[in-house]
């Protein structure tokens, strides 16, 4: 199983839950983002099967990512500045994603308003990030050792320990790894001690779980291919649960970022 970059998964305030959440139904992405998101989780930066990055699978070739006007400066945050190099990770990472959705669904890509949407991101989340930072929140080695076991299980890895060497072998340094790490406990440890996050009942659960079998009845219908068998409601309540509270964070992410904006300096130069 491939795990996503932790650079693309960091610079997007839909990221509380640092890693893709497994699918009850599989190894793929789940989620629910905020902000200027469109509505799809956090998903790997290259493709988990076996067609290349550059194709669909079936030999058409996907547009290329074009951020020539992209300035070295991309925004400014309350005197910090978002680099081109930051922004260009991120960017990629959903220009790929968005390519993918286009060809399915035949519609136009507009990279100037996923530039748009991408810029607001990283806004967002620094914002969030310097906030978490002025509240006193400063991660120690055991809070990143701690989350990079979450992302571990959430992947369905055995470790922290796994988690960074499958990323190195995406290129991604252990250093770099282990402050993503931290950032996305700041993160998560600040819209918590903010926000109003509540456990979701037994009764919100099981409606949740019904609405995942209802879905997965329908796809089947309509592609008229043979349905996803989705796992007993005891043994997926957990991975409920905590997409509930993970739904939870992200709003709370959005109206949070929305004020720091406001009483903030921010300069969009895109």
């Amino acid at each position: 199983m491939k795990v996503p970059r932790t650079k693309a998964i960091r610079n997007s305030v839909a990221a509380v839950s640092f890693a893709a959440i497994v699918a009850l139904t599989g190894c793929s992405d789940q989620g629910a983002p905020s902000g200027a998101s469109d509505g799809g989780g956090q998903k790997p930066a290259a493709s988990d099967g076996g067609a290349p990055a550059g194709s669909d699978g079936g030999g058409q070739a996907m547009p290329e990512a074009d951020t020539s006007d992209v300035p070295d400066v991309v925004a400014e945050v309350n005197g910090e500045k978002i680099s081109k190099d930051e922004f260009v990770t991120l960017y990629e990472s959903q220009f790929q994603q968005a390519s993918m959705q286009q060809q399915q669904s035949g519609q136009q890509l507009d990279q100037a308003e996923l530039k748009k949407q991408v810029a607001n991101q990283l806004v967002d989340n620094r914002l969030l990030l310097q906030a978490a930072h002025d509240a006193g929140i400063e991660p120690t080695t055991k809070d990143v050792d701690a989350t990079l076991e979450q992302i571990a299980k959430q992947n369905g890895l055995k470790s922290g320990d796994e988690v960074i060497a499958a990323l190195e072998k995406q290129g991604m340094k252990e250093k770099d790894v282990r402050e993503d790490a931290a950032s996305q406990f700041a993160l998560t440890s600040y819209i918590e001690q903010e926000a109003d996050i509540k456990e979701p009942s037994e009764e919100e659960l099981k409606a949740q779980y019904d609405q995942l079998v209802q879905q997965q009845q329908a796809g089947g219908q309509q592609s008229g291919g043979q349905q996803s068998e989705v796992p007993p409601f005891e043994d997926v309540k957990g991975q409920l649960a905590d997409q509930a509270k993970s739904q939870q964070q992200n709003e709370a992410a959005t109206q949070m970022a929305k004020d720091l904006r406001e009483k903030g300096d921010v300069t969009i130069n895109l």
